[in-house]
């Protein structure tokens, strides 16, 4: 039978045949120890995501198959799909449909079954559609979706065997993206500020010491701002230690959208932050530095609270011109010459002209 021919058998009467499938599988223990191996061969989520559901169009042949991690800060995030996402003979994509029909699995923690989405939203093509949590360890991580190509001639039945049987399969490669999205995780926090979620100063080092030694192959520019958000303090002291924080998860908000994606910014400290320019002249930096500056003033913080913040910041510019600069030369012109604002009225950007520039 063709892929083409069997995505289309209804969905009713392949969930009809699934409790024979699973359950052949389920017996041989060859094939069982088939899925753990296989589920547990990488520590990438989308790799694993992809596996499952090249596993789950094996058990339950459809015209889609779609598995999706729980985002836990918003709606689910699409990790793999196996087979399109496209209604047939229909220009609309079904990602939000497989995003909704997610969000639904994840909160409540149990499968949907329909003949169409399209009677459950509107605006969706008229397919049948199953959609099964991800549980590991107990906890539901994700979900998996799987899109028919057409609508189910009749309601489709599914069957206590056939939810047993595929929660047993499924468990291992639900186990296996839990186990690489915690890595994943974990990674992510040994290099990010926990409030702020930039980049953390033991990485801004690594970084800035790796982007040295381009500058000195490829001869390009690098630039460096340090940056300090004037009377901070002021802002802990009134409102108090919260809203200290949230203020500073706006400001790094705004300061990578004043970046490019090649930029790295980090938290130093405090209420210090610095970015990393490669290949960026002082020129170039002094115009981030002044778009940073221009959009720190104007904002408001603290909005969502009720109040109306108002903050600016002082920058200290510096960009390598002199071979023999390391890179904790760098940072500390850039560090001085954002003090010498600081003692010249702040709310500025000042440009250190060389790693022993004192700001006299």
């Amino acid at each position: 039978m063709t892929y083409a021919s069997a995505v289309h058998v209804d969905l009713a009467t392949r969930l009809h045949q699934l409790p024979r499938t699973l359950r052949l599988e389920s017996q041989r223990v060859e094939v069982l120890a088939e899925i753990v191996r296989s589920a547990h061969e990488t520590l990438e989520p989308a790799r694993v995501a992809a596996w499952l559901a090249g596993q789950l169009h094996a058990w339950l042949p459809l015209a889609s198959w779609s598995v999706l991690e729980d985002d836990l800060m918003g709606p689910p995030r699409l990790l793999a799909t196996h087979g399109p996402l496209a209604a047939p003979g229909d220009a609309a994509m079904l990602e939000p449909v497989v995003t909704s029909l997610a969000s639904r699995v994840i909160r409540l923690g149990e499968e949907v079954v329909t003949a169409s989405v399209q009677d459950h939203q509107v605006s969706a093509p008229p397919v049948a559609a199953i959609a099964v949590p991800l549980v590991a360890r107990r906890a539901v991580i994700g979900a998996a979706v799987g899109l028919a190509a057409e609508r189910a001639a009749t309601e489709p039945y599914y069957s206590d065997a056939a939810r047993r049987l595929l929660g047993l399969v499924l468990e291992p490669g639900a186990c296996a993206l839990d186990n690489a999205r915690r890595f994943v995780q974990a990674q992510a926090l040994s290099v990010t500020d926990d409030l702020t979620r930039v980049y953390n100063a033991r990485f801004l080092g690594q970084v800035l010491s790796r982007e040295i030694k381009r500058a000195v192959r490829t001869g390009q520019p690098l630039s460096v701002l340090f940056i300090d958000i004037d009377g901070f303090k002021v802002v802990n002291d009134s409102f108090g230690h919260l809203s200290g924080s949230r203020t500073l998860v706006e400001l790094a908000t705004l300061f990578r959208a004043c970046a490019r994606e090649t930029d790295v910014l980090a938290r130093y400290g405090g209420d210090e932050f610095a970015m990393i320019l490669p290949e960026t002249p002082e020129a170039g930096g002094w115009a981030v530095a002044e778009r940073i500056r221009d959009r720190v003033a104007k904002h408001h913080f603290l909005t969502s609270e009720g109040r109306d913040v108002r903050l600016t910041v002082s920058i200290g510019l510096a960009t390598r011109t002199d071979e023999r600069l390391s890179a904790v030369d760098l940072l500390h012109a850039a560090d001085r010459a954002m003090y010498w604002v600081k003692a010249h009225g702040k709310n500025g950007t000042h440009v250190a002209r060389h790693a022993g520039d004192h700001m006299d």
